[in-house]
């Protein structure tokens, strides 16, 4: 039905003021036509739009600015820069702020914007294309790998995964301007960071503990493959040189034998063997990942090959008594590089919730026991004399290696084994003649001790004899002289009247 009504002598159809979509409700000018119900509905569908559009946009250039870099490098990678061009080159990198992702997650409602934008990218990717050099590039290849994974993977969350995103960029952009902080403070902020998101996750979006771990783990990665080459060993402190400590401790320390730390590992057994092997190469691969929580898998994967050799060699599951020698053994014998600045990297920098809990925490634990041990090693912990430990560490001489090191790999276990074993008891017979004499040596000095005591109380008594004085008559009574005593009353006895 048509209404109509008369205002002011000009004819109004009633049916123009209802909302747009029919919902029954007027209409706002000003919001298109729409109530503020479907307007609310319609702006959100555009919003979701427009992100939509700027992610597939973001994605396109990327691959635009991939694919031109690739290309540049296969036809002009023989070429170099002049010294002027390459001082414009990075003056130009260091004072341009590359904002465009950041924009990719903000609503807008013009059409300019986003041609602005589309333009500033494609100048960069011309600037991009002429010869630079690529290793100093601001995103390597493995970071752009890794930034495409954590996209990918955040998009998983919808909206709570772009406002990690937007923390994440806006860390990192802090962290540009922070480079003057100590490491100390850098690690406080990131350590911060990585609460602060978590708090968001689980407080504002009500994500799931678990899906809040994994997205942490992502942002961890995210964030330390970008900032690893400004806060791993840096110059500002002295972990270089701690390196380079420990790696001559423990090449002075190659002499080290397992029998020493009591190693309850057998390397004559071939699986025994691989596993041992295994171990060092996980140890030594940590050097080679950027981000602390690889770092740490590095470790677990060699502390579980540790537990495996342990396990075939006794055929009983291993102890943390059993580990922890096997572990300073693996550490002595793989020589890890840069052991020191890895160790104090992932300190630094790694997720807390996984450092303080959890196998890989207790892995690196003990990681941190074994290298305090080694820097403290002496004659005492191996159970050496000093003279023989100082002459090992010398290089004068260095202990005997087993008998059955010189034999053929034919030789059957069993001779192998007894010659171990009288190699052994050579040792514990030396170890029970050093005993001896050592208990000899004791013996001696507890007599010359009770001498010199018998000798010292002889002159004291010498100088100051013991004088004996004869025994004094005893007092006679006051009385004994009175021979009337008899004649003398009887003593007065106290009378007890009743009154």
């Amino acid at each position: 039905m048509n209404l109509k009504s008369e205002r002011r002598g000009i004819h109004v159809d009633q049916s123009e003021l209802l909302c747009k979509k029919g919902c029954g409700y007027y209409g706002n000018p000003a919001w298109q036509g729409f109530c503020s119900k479907c307007w609310r509905e319609e702006y959100h569908k555009a919003r979701q739009k427009q992100i939509q559009e700027d992610w597939e946009l973001a994605e396109r250039l990327q691959r635009e600015e991939e694919e031109a870099y690739a290309s540049s490098q296969s036809s002009q990678g023989a070429q170099s820069l002049t010294f002027s061009k390459f001082e414009e080159k990075k003056t130009n990198e260091k004072t341009r702020k590359v904002t465009t992702v950041k924009k990719f997650f903000t609503a807008s409602s013009r059409a300019g914007a986003k041609k602005a934008l589309a333009g500033k990218l494609k100048a960069e990717l011309q600037e991009a294309k002429a010869p630079s050099p690529a290793i100093h590039r601001q995103a390597s290849l493995e970071t752009d790998r890794v930034s495409k994974e954590f996209i990918d993977f955040i998009r998983t969350y919808q909206k709570p995964g772009q406002d990690i995103y937007k923390q994440c960029k806006l860390f990192l952009d802090t962290m540009s301007h922070k480079r003057d902080l100590s490491i100390e403070e850098q690690s406080e902020c990131a350590q911060d960071f990585y609460q602060n998101v978590a708090d968001r996750l689980q407080t504002r979006w009500k994500v799931p503990p678990e899906k809040v771990e994994k997205a942490m783990d992502e942002v961890e990665k995210y964030i330390m493959t970008r900032q690893y080459k400004y806060v791993f060993c840096p110059e500002t402190t002295d972990d270089e040189k701690k390196d380079l400590a420990v790696q001559k401790r423990i090449r002075a320390l190659h002499w080290v034998t397992p029998q020493m730390l009591c190693v309850p590992v057998s390397e004559e057994i071939p699986e025994v063997s691989d596993m041992v092997v295994k171990a060092i190469t996980d140890i030594i691969e940590m050097d080679s990942k950027r981000v602390p929580r690889d770092k740490l898998a590095c470790i677990t994967k060699c502390s579980k090959h540790i537990f495996n050799a342990i396990k075939i060699t006794k055929n009983e599951p291993a102890s943390a008594d059993d580990f922890l020698p096997t572990l300073i053994y693996i550490v002595l014998k793989g020589n890890p590089p840069r052991l020191q600045s890895n160790i104090q990297y992932i300190t630094r920098f790694c997720n807390p919730s996984r450092l303080m809990t959890g196998e890989d925490g207790y892995y690196f634990t003990n990681l941190c026991c074994a290298v305090a041990f080694i820097e403290k090693l002496d004659a005492q912990s191996l159970n050496l004399s000093q003279e023989d430990f100082d002459r090992f560490m010398s290089g004068q001489t260095s202990p005997k290696k087993q008998e059955s090191d010189s034999f053929s790999p034919d030789v059957c276990l069993g001779v192998k084994q007894m010659c171990k074993s009288l190699d052994l008891l050579s040792q514990l017979n030396e170890r029970q003649e050093r005993i001896v004499s050592e208990a000899k040596k004791l013996e001696k000095d507890l007599i010359d001790w009770t001498d010199g005591i018998t000798k010292e109380v002889e002159d004291i008594v010498e100088k100051y004899p013991l004088e004996i004085k004869a025994k004094s008559q005893a007092l006679a009574a006051i009385d004994s002289e009175n021979v009337e005593n008899d004649k003398l009353p009887p003593p007065l006895q106290p009378q007890v009247y009743a009154g």
